[in-house]
């Protein structure tokens, strides 16, 4: 209900008093102020007792988690991110999903340094020192896993938001355009590409079309205003905004401009789509439009029928979210949810909708449009262009179903 629903609801309760009616009767002690709680007759902790600060102990369980079974270890495996306890678009930095190929490495950063070489004309060997000289840029932008959704494909799996949809983040980067730094250097004409590396015990590294590199690419030492976590790559990690997670290294140690993309394991065996030919889509970054709804989830069902905001995200790697549709009926009918502001250009939008739940099953899901135009597809339309073998870039809709009790599980429709 918005401000004027409220509002008239309040001049209908008053007219109603000024025809005769008669005022409910109040219970007494629901007109007093409620009576002190043990925390309020007594004196808390200072000022200092949690010198950097964290969530209250009734918060303990909204954490990243992950999946045991999914890989055969931690060191080479994902976080999922609690998309359904998040209140905005910025993720907190505790809670921003996990990727690592070798677990993450405990890096000095006195000792880090960024080599830049290859196709250019003045090779450079840069500190941390070195770089935070440089000048300074901050943008949003979210970072997705394209194997978000992965365990969809072939079927509703992972009765969960946090499990479906929670290799998905988005955080405030502040570094140096990764085009400064090039510009420093000086590049060669016959410079194409680059190779990024990372300083992890997997050296993973990733080639970039140069273009992309001089377009809005960042590196970046501090995250959401303060240094970079090491599980995110401190001290220093590459943002390539709405290009897939794999591409953002972190712990950034080297970048070499060449002619040709290098062909890494990461781009070929891995983070490739393969087709029901048999073949495989090579080199396919960009994060296509998506959205999902965050309540009501697996994770947070339905109390009771009556008036509730369906709440949700949307982003797309291809600038800004134009629209987000809202259905309550798996799709048969759709309404303009409301976008919230900010609407940032590769980061996360948030979305809601008024609904008054009636008690009966429902369908919810949302679809999300970009400014480019592009409507985020269903599932059978992803598998009708690509089978069911892919794993990565899974931007289907999503759709909850709703029970008769409030309860809420993941399915896929016809």
């Amino acid at each position: 209900m918005g401000r004027r629903s409220f509002l008239g609801l309040g001049a209908a309760l008053t007219g109603s008093l000024a025809l005769g009616a008669q005022p409910a009767t109040a219970d007494p002690a629901q007109e007093s102020p409620p009576a002190d709680a043990p925390w309020s007759q007594s004196i808390g902790p200072g000022v200092v007792d949690r010198p950097y600060g964290r969530p209250a102990d009734t918060e303990a369980s909204v954490i990243r988690r992950n999946v045991p079974w999914l890989t055969a270890g931690t060191e080479s495996s994902v976080s999922f991110s609690p998309l359904q306890e998040l209140q905005g678009i910025i993720t907190p930095n505790g809670l921003f999903f996990e990727r690592h190929h070798a677990g993450w490495p405990s890096i000095d950063p006195a000792q880090h340094k960024l080599m830049i070489h290859g196709l250019v004309e003045r090779p450079l060997l840069l500190t941390m020192k070195d770089i935070l000289r440089f000048p300074q840029t901050t943008r949003v932008h979210f970072i997705e896993c394209p194997a978000n959704g992965g365990m969809n494909w072939r079927a509703a799996q992972m009765n969960s938001l946090q499990f479906s949809h929670g290799m998905v983040s988005c955080a405030e980067w502040t570094g140096v355009r990764l085009s400064t730094l090039l510009e420093e250097v000086g590049i060669k004409k016959e410079a194409k590409w680059a190779m990024v590396e990372g300083a992890d015990g997997a050296h993973m590294n990733r080639s970039l079309p140069l273009d992309k590199c001089l377009d809005d690419c960042l590196v970046v030492y501090a995250q959401n205003g303060e240094a970079l976590r090491p599980e995110q790559g401190y001290p220093l990690r590459l943002v390539v905004p709405g290009w897939e997670g794999n591409v953002n290294i972190k712990w950034l140690r080297r970048i070499k401009l060449g002619e040709k993309p290098w062909h890494t394991r990461e781009e070929t065996s891995k983070y490739t789509d393969l087709m029901p030919d048999g073949t495989s889509r090579g080199f396919t970054w960009l994060m296509d439009a998506k959205s999902v709804v965050t309540f009501p989830c697996p994770e947070k069902p339905l109390d009771k029928p009556g008036l509730y905001e369906i709440r949700g995200l949307a982003w797309t790697g291809n600038g800004k979210v134009r629209r987000v549709d809202v259905s309550t009926d798996g799709g048969v009918n759709w309404q303009a949810a409301r976008l919230h502001e900010p609407i940032l250009s590769k980061a996360l939008t948030k979305f809601t909708l008024p609904w008054r739940w009636d008690g009966q099953p429902a369908l919810v899901a949302s679809r999300v449009v970009d400014e480019t135009g592009y409507v985020q597809p269903t599932i059978a339309q992803l598998r009708a262009q690509r089978g069911s073998n892919s794993i990565y870039h899974n931007n289907s809709i999503q759709t909850w179903q709703v029970k008769p009790d409030g309860s809420v599980f993941n399915v896929q429709l016809a």
